[in-house]
């Protein structure tokens, strides 16, 4: 529901439902933080939140378009993070402390995820994008199929807002992590415990 359908439903100022959907997500967030370490089977993987297209500008993240990276454990939850850059320090760094050393990490072949192996990380696949392979032809089981389906969630649900302030947009995107984390839950229930433990106001 949108804040003026809750507005008309309940009767409450609007300013007052937006300051509560604003707590809600906060708290969906500091859940979402506190998602570590992935472990087995991890995908990782960058994407781009934004104007479809930004007439003059080419390059990854071109444009007005949000950084956003992800890591994915295999059939399970998401962790996403707003970045800078597609720089390998930066994405290097968003990994560390997240995925726990043993795991296996499946990516595309993006350069900036050279140097895992280096980082102490046992296994690093890559499924080779350039070439359409979306699932690896030589190594069973190799794709990064969880995290990229989370993108198209994320976006799907997100362009029902047609456009949100800048400053807005980490607490929008943390609530379809929180979402997708818990599909499988009553939503209501994990909120209602959120609350309890950290009240609102």
């Amino acid at each position: 529901m949108t804040a003026v359908q809750i507005t008309q439903l309940t009767g409450l100022n609007r300013n007052t439902v937006n300051r509560l959907l604003g707590c809600l997500r906060e708290r969906m967030a500091e859940h979402c933080e506190l998602e570590r370490p992935f472990r087995r089977h991890v995908e990782v993987d960058e994407s781009y939140f934004g104007p479809r297209r930004v007439k003059g500008k080419a390059g990854r993240g071109a444009g007005r378009k949000t950084i956003v990276f992800g890591i994915c454990k295999r059939h399970g939850k998401v962790y996403t993070e707003v970045v800078e850059d597609c720089s390998k320090g930066t994405i290097l760094a968003a990994i560390r402390g997240r995925v726990d050393l043993r795991s296996m990490i499946h990516s595309d072949g993006f350069k900036s995820y050279d140097g895992l192996v280096d980082m102490g990380y046992k296994k690093h696949l890559r499924v080779d994008h350039a070439r359409n392979e979306f699932s690896s032809r030589t190594i069973r089981g190799n794709h990064i199929n969880g995290i990229e389906g989370f993108w198209g969630y994320a976006k799907t649900r997100l362009a029902r807002f047609r456009g949100m302030h800048p400053s807005t947009f980490y607490l929008h995107l943390k609530e379809c992590e929180f979402r997708f984390n818990h599909r499988r839950e009553n939503l209501y229930k994990v909120l209602l415990t959120l609350c309890r433990e950290n009240p609102l106001s």
